[in-house]
């Protein structure tokens, strides 16, 4: 894995401190050890251990082909694309937004896949209890790296068809990913639109090629 905190968490950590982007989760109002949510969470983690573990050998791309299941079966894609532009999102035709969601799970994808690109003793540890806050769960987990360092996150989850998946990720306690996405993608929204919007995606993810 990268040395850095992974910026999958973020567009720009200096994006979240300028913007101040901290939430603060509500309290939770019930958990259970048995909840659900948290088998999406585990499929994640494991899904990121197995791409770590591949490494440089599987390269960029298979990396990217390794996890692009994880993503889509532990992330609602459409809903963090929908959340993350906000209300202009309304004004958009049914081809951008389909677009729109394409570059963003392209980007999840290759952010992913080049931040968890080696494994040096890394490993999760989930909280069973889950905390339940109106209709979604909240997921806590810490990365513990090889060197002993550890990273706190929150994974949000909703309810989609039957399946809990991920909707935004909390880390170093409350800053939200959702919060920080919207706060970078107004500037290319205000630029130029949806277009504008989906060459920006599309550049972050070649970026990470």
């Amino acid at each position: 894995m990268r040395k850095s905190f992974p910026a999958l968490l973020s567009l720009s950590f200096s994006v979240v401190l300028g913007a101040m982007a901290a939430v603060t989760l509500p309290m939770p109002v019930a958990a259970q050890a048995s909840d659900p949510a948290l088998a999406t969470v585990d499929g994640l983690d494991n899904g990121l251990l197995a791409i770590m573990h591949a490494g440089s050998g599987a390269g960029q791309a298979g990396r990217e082909r390794q996890i692009a299941p994880v993503v889509d079966r532990s992330f609602d894609i459409p809903l963090m694309t929908r959340l993350s532009v906000g209300p202009a999102w309304l004004s958009f035709s049914a081809h951008d937004q389909a677009a729109l969601i394409a570059a963003f799970r392209a980007m999840t994808i290759a952010q992913y896949a080049h931040n968890f690109d080696g494994w040096s003793g890394e490993r999760f540890i989930v909280v069973p209890q889950v905390a339940t806050r109106g209709l979604d769960k909240v997921v806590s987990t810490t990365l513990v790296t090889g060197n002993g360092g550890s990273e706190a996150l929150k994974y949000r989850l909703r309810e989609t068809g039957g399946q809990w998946k991920i909707l935004d990720v909390y880390y170093r306690d409350n800053i939200s990913q959702l919060t920080t996405r919207r706060s970078e993608f107004a500037s290319a929204l205000a630029n130029g639109g949806a277009p504008a919007l989906i060459a920006r995606l599309n550049q972050l993810a070649a970026s990470s090629r």
